[in-house]
C-alpha cells in the first residue's frame, strides 16, 4: 500500500472553558492508502498541529510533517517505524512535530489493522490483551464537599479507583489541599485507590510539594501525579526519596521517548503516564512501556478525550498483565462522547476490555460530531496550504 492522503479535522465545543479539560476540542486524523482508511487523534492544540502539518519548509530539518508521510509505503509495522524516523529527521526543529505525528502514527496502526483484520495490540507483538482496572479520572470539586460527593458517586458507579486533579489543588493553603484529599478518601471508601494530580502546579518547588506529603500519606494515596514540570528531573527524584508509600507519577507531558526515559531512569517515578497522542503515537508509547517494564516502573496510559484516543492509549501495554490500572475519562464533553458509535465500558467485574476488532476497534460517527467541525483555511503567498477537508 501507499499513503495517498493525510487529512486533519478540527472539532471544538461551542464554548471553550478555562479548565483542565482536554475533551473540549480534538484534532482527528484520517490516513488513506488505497481502499483502506485509518483514524487517529492528536492531543495538542489543533490549529498549531494543522500548521505544523503544512507549514512551508524553513530549512532541511524543519519541513512540514506531511512531506515525510505522503506517498510512503505502508505494508507492515516496520514501515510505521521508518516513517516515524523520517518525520523526526526532517522535522527535527519543528517542536510541534511529535504531537502532530502522534495522530498520524495511530491512524497508520489502525489502517494496518483494518487491512490485516487484526487488532493493533496483536500487530505490536502481544498474544493476549489483558483487561485493565480503570480509574475514574475527574477534576477536583470547587469545595471539599463537592470532591467528596464526586468520590461517592464514582464508588456507587462501581469504580474501585479514582484520580482527582487540577482545579484549586496546590494553589491555596496546605490545609485546603489536605481537606480535598481527605474528602476524596472519605467518598471513595477505605479500600479504594485514590490518586492525586497536581498538574505541574509547583514548577520545581520541592518545598511546596513536600508540605503536602503528610496529608497524602495519611489518606493512603497511591500516587501524586505531576507535582513538577516534566523537565524538573532533580525535583522529581528528591520528592520520590521522601514520599514514602506515596509513589510519584509523571510523563504525560513527554513528547519523546527520551523525555519519558529520563523520568523513569533518573526521576524516581513509580508510575509513568504516557499519552499516545503526544509522544509520537502508539509506536513510541510502546517503547516506553517496554522500557518501564525493564526498570520496574508501572506503565499507565494517559488520556482525557475520546474513546478513539482511549483505545489507542491502551494498545502499547495491552499485553503487560502486571500494568493493571488505566486512566478512564469519566466526564468528557459531548464532542468526545459522540465521536465514536461504540464506547469502552467497564464490565461486570469493573474491568476494561481492550477491543479485539480490527485496528483500534472503534467506529466513528462523523455525522454526530458534524456540528462541532471548525472551518479552517491557511493561506501563504496567495496559495491555500490547508482547508478543512471533505468528510
Amino acid at each position: 500500500m501507499r499513503i495517498d492522503a493525510v487529512d486533519f479535522f478540527y472539532y471544538a465545543m461551542p464554548e471553550i472553558l478555562d479548565v483542565g479539560d482536554g475533551s473540549q476540542d480534538l484534532l482527528l486524523v484520517r490516513v488513506q492508502a488505497g481502499e483502506w482508511v485509518g483514524w487517529g487523534e492528536c492531543e495538542a492544540s489543533p490549529l498549531v498541529s494543522i500548521a505544523s502539518l503544512v507549514a512551508p519548509m524553513s530549512h532541511s530539518a524543519c519541513k512540514p510533517v506531511r512531506d515525510s508521510v505522503l506517498g510512503q509505503r505502508l505494508d507492515g509495522p516496520e514501515d510505521i517505524l521508518r516513517i516515524g524516523t523520517l518525520v523526526r529527521e526532517q522535522s527535527l526543529d519543528q517542536l510541534q512535530a511529535d504531537h502532530t505525528y502522534s495522530g498520524i502514527d495511530m491512524a497508520m496502526w489502525d489502517l494496518l489493522g483494518q487491512q490485516r483484520g487484526e487488532p493493533v495490540w496483536r500487530l505490536l507483538g502481544f498474544t493476549e490483551a489483558h483487561p485493565k482496572l480503570p480509574y475514574a479520572s475527574v477534576l477536583f470539586g470547587e469545595t471539599p464537599a463537592e470532591t467528596e460527593a464526586k468520590a461517592r458517586a464514582i464508588r456507587a458507579d462501581g469504580y474501585r479507583a479514582a484520580k482527582f486533579g487540577w482545579m484549586h489543588y496546590g494553589r491555596g493553603t496546605v490545609a485546603e489541599d489536605a481537606a480535598h484529599v481527605e474528602a476524596a478518601r472519605a467518598g471513595l471508601g477505605p479500600d479504594g485507590m485514590v490518586m492525586i494530580d497536581a498538574g505541574t502546579v509547583w514548577g520545581d518547588d520541592l518545598a511546596a510539594a513536600r508540605e503536602r506529603l503528610p496529608a497524602l500519606i495519611a489518606a493512603g494515596v497511591t500516587w501524586l501525579e505531576e507535582p513538577f514540570v516534566g523537565g524538573a528531573i532533580d525535583a522529581y527524584a528528591a520528592l520520590a526519596r521522601e514520599s514514602g508509600p506515596v509513589k510519584i507519577a509523571g510523563g504525560e507531558g513527554a513528547h519523546t521517548f527520551w523525555m519519558a526515559k529520563h523520568l523513569i531512569d533518573h526521576g524516581g517515578i513509580g508510575y509513568v503516564q504516557i499519552d499516545a497522542g503526544r509522544i509520537g503515537g502508539i509506536t513510541q508509547a510502546k517503547r516506553v512501556a517496554d522500557h518501564a517494564r525493564e526498570r520496574g516502573c508501572t506503565y499507565v496510559n494517559h488520556t482525557f478525550t475520546s474513546h478513539l484516543a482511549l483505545s489507542a492509549s491502551l494498545q502499547p501495554f495491552a499485553g503487560h498483565a502486571e500494568d493493571l490500572i488505566c486512566e478512564y475519562p469519566l466526564e468528557p464533553r459531548d464532542l468526545a462522547v459522540r465521536l465514536t458509535r461504540n464506547h469502552l465500558r467497564p464490565d461486570a467485574d469493573g474491568l476494561l476490555r481492550i477491543p479485539d476488532g480490527p485496528g483500534l476497534g472503534m467506529q466513528l460517527d462523523l455525522d454526530a460530531v458534524a456540528p462541532y467541525l471548525v472551518d479552517v483555511e491557511i493561506r501563504v503567498k496567495g496559495k491555500t496550504l490547508y482547508r478543512t477537508p471533505q468528510r
